[in-house]
């Protein structure tokens, strides 16, 4: 018998910018600890196992950073903060229920984009 797959998978941005750059970032000094406290908060909950949470590099939103993917679903949370984490958690992750208010808004998560249009625009 093998490991058991998780029921779902969180991936949280870590991307920081350096000092001065204009972009904003899912990692500041008010916020870099949000990593460690949903991994906290999903061992304290004894979810960790069925919801693993895992460190991503810029995942293009960081207007509405800080944000997580959540899959399957391809859920996308922003502008997180601890009390968000915890609903989060509490209700899409615990509960099956989405929390749609902190999901990202639809013109700012279009469609996905093919495989076929990546290249294209690389020039492949």
């Amino acid at each position: 018998m093998g490991i058991p797959q998780p029921t779902f998978y969180i991936f949280k941005c870590e991307q920081s910018a350096p000092p001065g750059m204009p972009k904003p970032s899912c990692v500041t000094p008010d916020n870099k600890d949000l990593y460690q406290y949903t991994a906290k908060k999903l061992m304290m909950e004894g979810v960790m196992m069925a919801a693993p949470i895992v460190r991503t590099s810029c995942m293009n939103r960081c207007q509405q950073g800080p944000v997580m993917l959540i899959e399957p679903g391809h859920t996308m949370y922003v502008g997180l903060t601890e009390e968000k984490i915890d609903r989060i958690i509490t209700e899409h992750i615990i509960g099956g229920n989405v929390v749609q208010e902190y999901v990202i808004a639809e013109e700012a998560w279009d469609a996905p984009m093919s495989i076929a249009d990546a290249r294209k625009l690389m020039g492949k």
